[in-house]
């Protein structure tokens, strides 16, 4: 569905955040990004839809090729769902206006500054009611829950009717049983429309529970892609101990844009 071809990533003339990688993503396939931070998970999610420019390589996407045009980007962008840690919803806003957000990507910039048309509306409710958060449709977003706005930031990101979902550490901030309830509701939705998921996350348990394959990052090297099963604890031993210490710079991720800049078509 999508395949990275030697894809690296340098920040400056010394910094490397992710050395030459090739790994290709099944369809319907739940992946999950295992690593310290500072490890490269981010810098190879955000690869992943261009947020990251990689440095040499290229990524080939199943009915769009190689992006490599503008054209392709927003065409790849459009079909790829982001959830973010930290939400990165209008607060003031409610939940369903910013489900909605997630339809910006199929119109022009202008279209976009005026309500959308009642079909956009009854999918962005649909998406919604399949996260379970029908009844909060029009509830501003700043008086929900941690968990109730995850959920509807995957409500959002349905919107788009994507066919790569990505996620970056999406349960950091949740407890236990809220986190298990949105990675299954994440997991559920992906093999029931086929979407390919790649999620990154710092709990090991969660990582087995719920990936069909695990992709284990140490120092911006990939050093173990394979089912949960076979991950043994001195193999993620090694991993975290491979850490970055307090005595030695972390890799520089830039901040991520707000999902508004994402959506909107490039002119």
């Amino acid at each position: 569905m999508i395949e990275l071809k030697n894809v690296s990533v340098r920040y400056g003339a010394d910094a490397i955040g992710l050395h030459p990688t090739s790994l290709s993503f099944k369809r319907g396939e739940f992946n999950v990004l295992l690593g310290a931070s500072g490890a490269g998970k981010s810098t190879l999610l955000r690869c992943l839809n261009m947020l990251t420019r990689p440095t040499t390589g290229s990524i080939h996407v199943q009915d769009v090729g190689v992006v490599d045009t503008a054209a392709a980007l927003r065409l790849h962008r459009r079909r790829t769902g982001m959830i973010f840690q930290q939400h990165q919803l209008i607060r003031r806003h409610t939940a369903l206006q910013n489900v909605l957000l997630g339809r910006i990507g199929y119109h022009t910039t202008l279209r976009s500054m005026f309500p959308l048309p009642r079909a956009e509306q009854h999918i962005a409710l649909e998406c919604l009611e399949r996260v379970g958060l029908l009844e909060k449709a029009t509830e501003r977003v700043d008086r929900l829950s941690g968990g109730q706005l995850q959920r509807v930031g995957i409500a959002r990101a349905l919107a788009q009717q994507p066919r790569l979902m990505l996620a970056d550490e999406p349960v950091a901030s949740l407890d236990p049983a809220t986190s298990r309830r949105v990675l299954s509701q994440l997991k559920h939705i992906g093999l029931e429309d086929g979407i390919t998921t790649v999620v990154s996350l710092h709990q090991v348990d969660l990582a087995r529970e719920f990936a069909d394959r695990i992709i284990a990052i140490a120092h911006g090297r990939v050093v173990y892609d394979g089912s949960p099963n076979e991950l043994s604890d001195a193999l993620l031993q090694d991993i975290y101990d491979q850490a970055p210490t307090s005595g030695r710079e972390e890799i520089p991720v830039p901040p991520l844009p707000s999902f508004t800049q994402l959506a909107i078509n490039e002119e």
